[in-house]
């Protein structure tokens, strides 16, 4: 039999590991599956509706066992506000994203954009949101708005507010300069309207692309320079 003495390992003190413990593969995967869910969600209730839509329905879409989405979102309801607010920040980003390309380009080329030109990014990222790829978030809360408490309302009118006070000195300069005729209050609220209006009737397969949408509605609303 072998002894073993205080300076052997078996006998030395466990060490505690340093720093946080390591994640399970569960929970590395945990974001990733939450995304899923969004997505698989987002396109449901555009499809569907709300209503008609389960928690089965959307755990089946994403993979997942039909009690998981209640690990990530307490009820339907939870689900649908995330659905909301995740387009609503997607679509910020998206925004800023294409506004800042727009400055960069402008300022490599010694210039300044105009007021038409910054419009016309706004017009063309908003058509990206509503159209483009994995666009069934923002459709939603157009559909789906009053589902909502007002609670969950108020914090994703905060978002809303952020996203459309960028157009707001757009539309302002425009007015001033003679370019847009009407009032940009109520200017803003028709352009969004006539916009969002689009997810009802738009089909890429009729030939006409977003930038062909992003220029008549320039057409429309601006005259001509």
């Amino acid at each position: 039999m072998r002894v073993e003495t205080s300076d052997s390992p078996a006998s030395a003190p466990l060490r505690r590991a340093r720093g946080r413990p390591r994640k399970t593969v569960h929970e590395r995967d945990d974001g990733n599956r939450r995304q899923e869910l969004l997505r698989a969600a987002a396109r449901l209730f555009r499809q569907q509706g709300f209503g008609a839509t389960s928690t089965r329905d959307i755990a089946t879409a994403a993979g997942m066992r039909s009690g998981s989405p209640f690990y990530h979102f307490e009820n339907k309801e939870a689900l649908l506000a995330a659905v909301m607010l995740e387009g609503m920040q997607s679509a910020l980003q998206r925004q800023a994203a294409a506004m800042q390309a727009a400055v960069a380009q402008a300022a490599a080329q010694a210039r300044t954009l105009s007021a038409r030109e910054c419009l016309q990014v706004l017009v063309r990222s908003h058509f990206e949101v509503l159209l483009g790829p994995d666009s069934d978030f923002i459709p939603v809360m157009l559909y789906e708005w009053r589902s909502l408490s007002s609670e969950q309302r108020s914090e994703i009118n905060r978002l809303k507010g952020d996203y459309e006070a960028v157009w707001v000195p757009v539309l302002k300069a425009l007015h001033a300069a003679g370019e847009l005729q009407g009032e940009p209050g109520l200017a803003r609220m028709l352009l969004f309207g006539a916009l969002n209006w689009s997810v009802q009737w738009f089909d890429a397969a009729r030939q006409a692309t977003l930038d062909d949408l992003s220029e008549c509605v320039m057409q429309l609303f601006l005259k001509r320079s």
